[in-house]
Protein backbone atom coordinates (compact mmCIF):
# COMPACT_ATOMS: atom_id res chain seq x y z
CA UNK A 1 0.00 0.00 0.00
CA UNK A 2 1.40 3.24 -1.29
CA UNK A 3 2.31 5.88 1.85
CA UNK A 4 -0.11 8.11 0.79
CA UNK A 5 -2.80 5.47 1.04
CA UNK A 6 -1.97 4.38 4.53
CA UNK A 7 -2.39 8.21 5.65
CA UNK A 8 -5.20 8.21 4.07
CA UNK A 9 -6.54 5.21 5.44
CA UNK A 10 -5.39 7.38 9.48
CA UNK A 11 -7.75 9.93 8.12
CA UNK A 12 -10.50 8.07 7.55
CA UNK A 13 -10.64 6.07 10.65
CA UNK A 14 -10.07 9.98 12.27
CA UNK A 15 -13.42 11.03 11.08
CA UNK A 16 -15.04 7.92 12.25
CA UNK A 17 -14.16 8.42 15.47
CA UNK A 18 -15.16 12.30 15.58
CA UNK A 19 -18.43 11.11 13.95
CA UNK A 20 -19.20 8.89 16.36
CA UNK A 21 -17.90 11.83 19.14
CA UNK A 22 -19.90 14.11 17.44
CA UNK A 23 -23.07 11.41 18.39
CA UNK A 24 -22.52 11.55 21.95
CA UNK A 25 -22.12 14.37 24.58
CA UNK A 26 -19.31 13.79 25.58
CA UNK A 27 -16.76 17.53 25.09
CA UNK A 28 -13.75 15.19 26.26
CA UNK A 29 -14.16 12.89 23.43
CA UNK A 30 -15.16 15.68 20.92
CA UNK A 31 -12.12 17.26 21.63
CA UNK A 32 -10.19 14.51 21.09
CA UNK A 33 -11.10 13.26 17.86
CA UNK A 34 -10.69 16.61 16.98
CA UNK A 35 -7.04 16.65 17.87
CA UNK A 36 -6.68 13.24 15.82
CA UNK A 37 -8.73 14.60 12.86
CA UNK A 38 -5.72 17.48 12.59
CA UNK A 39 -2.65 14.98 13.15
CA UNK A 40 -4.38 12.75 10.90
CA UNK A 41 -4.77 15.37 8.08
CA UNK A 42 -1.16 17.09 9.12
CA UNK A 43 0.62 12.92 8.06
CA UNK A 44 -2.16 12.81 4.78
CA UNK A 45 -0.39 16.57 4.05
CA UNK A 46 3.01 15.79 4.61
CA UNK A 47 3.04 13.42 1.72
CA UNK A 48 3.96 15.52 -0.84
CA UNK A 49 3.81 13.29 -4.11
CA UNK A 50 0.09 11.46 -3.50
CA UNK A 51 -1.64 14.36 -5.50
CA UNK A 52 -0.42 12.40 -8.45
CA UNK A 53 -1.90 8.76 -7.53
CA UNK A 54 -5.50 8.14 -8.80
CA UNK A 55 -5.27 5.87 -6.25
CA UNK A 56 -5.13 8.71 -3.40
CA UNK A 57 -6.91 11.11 -5.38
CA UNK A 58 -10.39 8.39 -5.94
CA UNK A 59 -10.31 7.90 -2.02
CA UNK A 60 -9.88 11.68 -0.92
CA UNK A 61 -13.06 11.53 -3.12
CA UNK A 62 -14.77 8.91 -1.20
CA UNK A 63 -13.20 11.02 2.25
CA UNK A 64 -15.20 14.22 0.84
CA UNK A 65 -18.67 12.87 2.32
CA UNK A 66 -17.24 12.37 5.50
CA UNK A 67 -15.74 15.41 5.97
CA UNK A 68 -19.00 17.31 5.06
CA UNK A 69 -21.00 15.66 7.20
CA UNK A 70 -18.75 16.21 10.35
CA UNK A 71 -19.03 20.03 9.29
CA UNK A 72 -22.39 19.81 9.14
CA UNK A 73 -23.03 18.10 12.37
CA UNK A 74 -19.86 20.71 13.84
CA UNK A 75 -22.26 23.79 12.64
CA UNK A 76 -25.70 22.11 13.63
CA UNK A 77 -24.02 21.39 17.77
CA UNK A 78 -22.97 24.68 17.91
CA UNK A 79 -26.26 26.21 16.91
CA UNK A 80 -28.02 24.14 19.17
CA UNK A 81 -25.61 24.39 21.82
CA UNK A 82 -26.08 28.43 20.68
CA UNK A 83 -29.64 28.51 21.22
CA UNK A 84 -29.73 26.46 24.27
CA UNK A 85 -27.35 29.43 26.10
CA UNK A 86 -29.68 31.78 24.84
CA UNK A 87 -32.45 30.47 26.99
CA UNK A 88 -31.09 29.82 29.52
CA UNK A 89 -29.49 33.24 29.71
CA UNK A 90 -33.28 34.71 28.86
CA UNK A 91 -34.34 32.16 31.76
CA UNK A 92 -31.72 32.53 34.18
CA UNK A 93 -32.20 36.49 33.90
CA UNK A 94 -35.69 36.63 34.96
CA UNK A 95 -36.38 33.36 37.22
CA UNK A 96 -32.61 32.12 38.64
CA UNK A 97 -32.76 33.49 42.49
CA UNK A 98 -30.05 35.34 43.51
CA UNK A 99 -27.17 33.41 44.87
CA UNK A 100 -25.67 35.65 47.36
CA UNK A 101 -27.74 38.25 49.01
CA UNK A 102 -26.68 42.25 49.20
CA UNK A 103 -25.85 43.11 52.98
Amino acid sequence: MPLGLAALDGLFAAFDDLRAALDGNDAAAIEAASTKVSMAAAAARAIGAWRSEPDVVERLNRLLPLIEAARVRTNVLADYTSQRLAILTSNGARNAPLTYGRR
